[in-house]
């Protein structure tokens, strides 16, 4: 896909919020500030990239949706009123979108790596989760969790049943997390790069761009390639903008 970047314009990245971990009353001083980060994007954004796990949960019923991030929600729908450009990609807590996105907001969801081109720079874009060596159990429940089959069994459950099941597994059962304790692996172990490096054999990107991991990184991929990872909303409120002028840089929100 291509994304056109005027001159005095800028994209944004951001990734794991978690928005309702480990409850709703207690994640919404943390919406709170995301919205502050939304506010400011506002002023010089071409376009807007939520590279997964928004909600520490989601799951679409035929006709109904989570309860709660209504401010979070209305706060996109005008931007993209607006013709601010966002893309969702689904991460591995949020995984279960089926249209409303798309829909009711006018977002583009993506549930697999897409490439960008914006202007003359390729970047390879992804949630992250399942990428790469290693995590082979998760790999396979993931499978499970995207088949057709498990949703529809899900979905036949009571929502308010549904829900307490998935926030015990979202936060205790690492099926759902993957095997990622959110500790820095170090340049040569660290999966995500090793994935990047492994694409950069068959084809050249300028930027590498996920979530996931919760650690702000930049790590040299190839000799004009980088891996970002953006970071977390709980812990380090980074993000990642682009432009022209500057390339690509991880920042720290503190309002």
């Amino acid at each position: 896909m291509n994304v056109t970047l005027p001159k005095g314009k800028k994209i944004y990245f951001s990734s794991d919020n978690h928005l309702g971990a480990p409850t709703i009353n207690e994640s919404r001083p943390r919406e709170r500030k995301f919205l502050r980060w939304l506010e400011m994007a506002r002023k010089d954004a071409q376009a807007i990239f939520l590279m997964g796990d928004l909600f520490d949960f989601w799951f679409e019923y035929r006709t109904v949706v989570p309860k709660g991030f209504v401010r979070t929600l209305g706060k996109l729908a005008e931007m993209r009123d607006e013709g601010i450009e966002i893309y969702f990609f689904v991460g591995n807590h949020d995984l279960w979108m089926n249209g409303y996105f798309e829909d009711e907001l006018g977002i583009p969801v993506f549930h697999d790596p897409e490439v960008f081109t914006i202007n003359d720079k390729k970047f390879f874009l992804g949630h992250g989760d399942g990428l790469g060596p290693g995590d082979k159990g998760y790999k396979r429940m993931k499978k499970v969790f995207r088949g057709r089959f498990f949703q529809w069994l899900f979905r036949w459950g009571h929502p308010d049943i549904g829900m307490k099941i998935a926030q015990y597994f979202s936060v205790k059962n690492k099926l759902i997390s993957g095997n990622d304790d959110h500790i820095f692996l170090g340049e040569e172990n660290e999966w995500l790069a090793t994935y990047a490096k492994r694409k950069l054999e068959k084809e050249h990107f300028d930027y590498f761009v996920f979530g996931h991991r919760h650690l702000p990184m930049t790590i040299k991929v190839g000799e004009n390639s980088t891996y970002y990872n953006l970071g977390d909303w709980i812990t380090h409120f980074t993000y990642g903008v682009y432009n022209e002028e500057s390339g690509f840089e991880l920042k720290e929100f503190e309002k």
